[in-house]
């Protein structure tokens, strides 16, 4: 069985000789850049950028993650549902008033019939055997188609009376949406205002201290920035990338050290500005 690659003290990676070219390659490539530099106290303060700028990002992930988004929308779906129920229910409601009013109409109209029927034959007079019959037999059958359409009346009656109560069941319900999403919203723009006033001093901040750095080193920043996440510069701590949390082995530790003071490191790792400071164990 093959010995395992030699690994250095704490826990370091292994390194072989593509990675040592690997590490050559970087290492003039970020180490030894011109434009890569800038005073000590500027890179100091590139901590001070990359903090508001994470804050800035906290910001706006908590003011795009408010419960009180969750809970408008879901207000606003429920209310426009309650809506379109009660749109359709009074659209019941109006329709059973018409048609009960239709219905009373036609038994008021057959009700009159069946009176001047029975008052021709109250008075008998000037009616043949024939025509009293036939009266008679009318008399009867309106009698029985009164009493069919009053029996439509009480239908429509107790739907029109069912469709009212729905009505009155579903305006409360929209009422109550009503008050709830009006609280909410307000909530909710309470929050945004909040998060958008600290997110305003901030950015403020962050403008105030940009103007007094370097162009190009706030250029590098910015493009790192945007592709590690957000991340642009980290402080080297004890000999690890507070970026990508990755402990330095000793060939990029004396690497750094024998980098000019005014120069810019970047980590192998994840390619991040690496600015040190006292506690940085080089």
């Amino acid at each position: 069985m093959g010995s395992a690659h030699p690994r250095l003290a704490h826990g370091h990676r292994p390194v072989d000789g593509a990675r040592a070219v690997r590490r050559s390659f970087i290492s003039l490539f970020y180490l030894r850049s011109p434009q890569l530099n800038a005073e000590p106290a500027d890179q100091i303060r590139l901590l001070d950028v990359q903090a508001l700028d994470v804050r800035l990002s906290q910001l706006a992930h908590k003011r795009k993650s408010l419960p009180e988004h969750t809970e408008v929308e879901s207000l606003t779906k429920d209310l426009t549902q309650q809506r379109d129920l009660l749109v359709a229910a009074q659209t019941q409601a109006s329709d059973a008033a018409r048609e009960q009013t239709k219905a009373e109409q036609d038994v008021d109209q057959v009700r009159q019939r069946a009176a001047r029927d029975q008052q021709r034959l109250d008075s008998g007079a000037g009616i043949s055997a024939r025509d009293l019959a036939n009266l008679q037999s009318e008399v009867v059958s309106l009698a029985k188609r009164q009493a069919d359409l009053e029996d439509v009346v009480l239908e429509v009656m107790e739907r029109l009376e069912g469709a009212q109560e729905r009505v009155t069941e579903l305006t409360e319900r929209v009422s109550a949406l009503e008050a709830k999403l009006t609280d909410a919203t307000a909530r909710r723009d309470a929050a945004t205002g909040e998060l958008d006033a600290e997110a305003a001093k901030v950015t403020k901040d962050r403008e105030v201290i940009v103007a007094s750095m370097p162009a190009d080193l706030m250029a590098l920043y910015e493009k790192i920035r945007v592709k590690q996440g957000g991340v642009g510069a980290a402080r080297l701590y004890q000999r690890r990338c507070e970026g990508c949390r990755l402990e330095l082995d000793m060939a990029e530790v004396n690497e750094i050290k024998a980098a000019a003071r005014d120069q810019v490191v970047r980590h192998e790792n994840c390619g991040r500005i690496l600015v040190r400071t006292a506690d940085s164990g080089i």
